[in-house]
């Protein structure tokens, strides 16, 4: 008898767990949401201009990226020929030679060729400010890159907060109270935009130090080879 009871009670038991077991399931399936519903969660007011920073972060990137490369091609002949045509006193050559290449130490130099025959300083000089304009001219919206960066997380916060707020006011007028699962949904529609700001600006951060690093080797190279065009003046004959 007892026996009987022991195993009737294990079935039941057994039979409990299943039920349970099926019932988490069906929750799980049930609360299985895409990302396009997140970010329909998260609120048009605050995922449309981050939606429009990813847009333009992307853009800026590949757009400075290509540009820089560009900019980075070096023909390995080129100082070695323009080297020769001055020491030879072929100064229209010399400028032939840099305008045929369109990169930022060609046209560099092709100022300093066009000033030979003038002090050193100005010459100096006027390399020096056509370096500056290229580089300028290779941080262009750079500055727009850093300000998504750090403007995407703080957006993403301002849109978590807004969310907190309007759910604690359900809560208030609520008369019945608030289920916990209709709290939670809140709380995470509140964090979408957190979320998303978070990986905007990260995208945008790592893009940002990528160009610069880009650039500053640029830089160097283009301050390199107007260091060797200088001595390349200062020598006996020139």
């Amino acid at each position: 008898m007892f026996g009987i009871n022991v195993e009737e009670n294990m079935n039941t038991l057994f039979l409990q767990i299943n039920n349970a077991a099926e019932g988490a399931e069906d929750m799980v399936g049930e609360e299985t949401i895409s990302i396009f519903q997140l970010i329909q969660d998260g609120g048009w007011y605050i995922m449309g201009p981050l939606a429009i920073f990813s847009v333009l972060a992307v853009y800026i990137f590949f757009e400075r990226y290509f540009a820089i490369k560009k900019a980075s091609k070096e023909d390995k002949g080129f100082m070695s020929t323009l080297k020769g045509h001055i020491q030879q006193g072929n100064f229209n050559e010399a400028k032939n030679v840099c305008a045929k290449n369109d990169t930022p130490m060609a046209r560099m130099l092709e100022k300093g060729v066009s000033r030979i025959g003038k002090p050193i300083k100005e010459i100096n000089a006027s390399i020096e400010n056509v370096g500056k304009l290229e580089v300028y001219n290779l941080e262009r919206n750079l500055s727009t890159l850093a300000t998504i960066a750090g403007a995407a997380p703080m957006i993403g916060f301002l849109g978590t907060v807004l969310g907190m707020i309007f759910t604690f006011h359900s809560m208030k007028i609520s008369g019945n109270g608030v289920e916990i699962s209709e709290l939670s949904g809140g709380i995470m529609q509140a964090m979408v935009t957190t979320v998303a700001g978070l990986v905007i600006g990260i995208i945008a951060y790592i893009g940002y130090n990528t160009l610069v690093t880009k650039i500053d080797k640029l830089v160097n190279r283009l301050e390199a080879a107007s260091m060797e065009f200088m001595d390349l003046l200062d020598e006996p004959g020139l």
